[in-house]
């Protein structure tokens, strides 16, 4: 369907600019029906199947996600085979319908409201008051209902869920859209054509049927106040949007480098404590994503810092409002490092990879991009937008002679993140 929409606007397209070579009018018009030809189909969900292999009666199934990363949508969009075990009752936390109706701590009346639903499905159901002392309830007394809640905000929905579920829930981490997904949904020529689209704006859903830069830039820019306001400001002390805000335009420019938080909390006027506390509500929000150091000899390798990615390539330039085309940047190894780690932790996430996440740093300064502990071995990464392919470190074969190493660069980048 995607292949046949898009051959057809192609010709439109090929048929309309041989006609009018010089009206960018027309131009513009066979561009917006090509537009409207790739972009109306819906993105295949990479985490769809196993959400519903991880659905089991008696248990809860958590969802957690950014904000607007397509939790909602992806709800909606497998109600259908939801259904097939019977009604679902879909519900939305932030309802204060549901909020009274769900908060109370009355097994009689929660049974009562649920009816004969076989399938209870809450969105943001971090809103709901006692949230996870009542899905406790709920599975305690309906063990044949099935039982799914989403959030955007891990830590508030985590701390409410997370004692009185122990060992009754399991939980599911949806980003915003791969470069799988793209492929997977249209194919590998029309990913790498839309590349540089995804560099600078990112992955959000919603973008992708979003006509011009324009758009996309103020759905961004509405995006930061949103993430920032509605996740953090709401829920926790935090002194103002601000110093938030200035504190992820520090993490935006240093993408790929060690951070300190003495030295964050000067820049600041915060104490460090402070500091280390609003990166990890920032990481519990899933704006950043905190790597720690590797070492197994602590004399000579750095393990005290941490380096930090923002879970979208669209976010990180919309809070240093920078669109240009990567011909026009200098912050474009930036960029490429942020966009391979957060498509290789996609993948990991949606394929099962397990792994210990981790970069490696000597005190002398050698250094490798991105290394990854799993079965048993190490694999050490190097990313790079240039076409260079810089050797091993003597130091990293030295200590840990077993390891791999590989160069990832943009002639090969799709095997480690495809």
């Amino acid at each position: 369907m995607t292949d046949s929409r898009a051959r057809v606007a192609g010709a439109i397209l090929q048929k309309i600019c041989s006609f009018c070579p010089k009206e960018v009018k027309y131009r513009q018009l066979a561009s917006r029906i090509l537009h409207i030809c790739t972009t109306s189909m819906v993105i295949e969900r990479l985490v769809s199947g196993k959400f519903l292999e991880s659905l089991e009666p008696g248990k809860v199934l958590v969802l957690y996600g950014p904000r607007r990363s397509g939790k909602t949508f992806l709800l909606e969009h497998l109600r259908g085979e939801l259904e097939r075990n019977g009604r679902v009752l879909f519900l939305k936390g932030e309802s204060r319908i549901v909020q009274e109706n769900l908060s109370t701590e009355i097994p009689e009346r929660l049974v009562s409201y649920i009816g004969d639903a076989k399938t209870l499905v809450i969105d943001e159901a971090q809103k709901v008051p006692s949230i996870g002392l009542n899905l406790k309830l709920i599975v305690d007394s309906m063990p044949d209902l099935t039982v799914i809640a989403s959030g955007s905000a891990s830590f508030d929905l985590a701390q409410k869920i997370g004692e009185p579920l122990t060992g009754r829930k399991k939980t599911l981490l949806l980003f915003p859209v791969s470069a799988r997904e793209i492929i997977q949904t249209f194919d590998t020529n029309h990913y790498l054509s839309t590349l540089e689209t995804s560099l600078i704006y990112g992955g959000y859903p919603e973008l992708f049927s979003l006509p011009s830069d324009d758009d996309r830039r103020d759905y961004l820019s509405g995006l930061i106040d949103s993430l920032l306001l509605k996740d953090i400001l709401d829920m926790e002390q935090v002194k103002g949007a601000k110093k938030l805000f200035d504190l992820l335009t520090l993490i935006a420019f240093q993408i790929g480098r060690e951070v300190s938080l003495t030295e964050l909390g000067s820049a600041l006027d915060l104490h460090k404590d402070t500091v280390a506390r609003y990166l990890d509500l920032l990481e519990k929000s899933f704006i950043v994503k905190n790597i720690r150091g590797f070492s197994r000899n602590l004399r000579k390798e750095v393990t005290k810092n941490s380096r930090y990615y923002f879970y979208d390539n669209g976010v990180r330039n919309a809070v240093i409002n920078n669109w240009n085309p990567i011909s026009r940047r200098d912050d474009i190894g930036m960029l490429w490092e942020n966009y391979i780690v957060m498509e290789r932790l996609k993948k990991q996430s949606y394929l099962n990879l397990r792994s210990n996440n981790h970069f490696w740093r000597t005190y002398d300064q050698k250094e490798i991009d991105w290394v990854e502990e799993r079965e048993g071995k190490l694999f050490g990464y190097e990313i790079k937008w240039s076409d260079d392919s810089p050797k091993a470190p003597s130091s990293w074969i030295e200590t840990y002679p077993g390891a791999s190493y590989e160069v990832v660069n943009r002639d090969n980048f799709l095997d480690f993140i495809g």
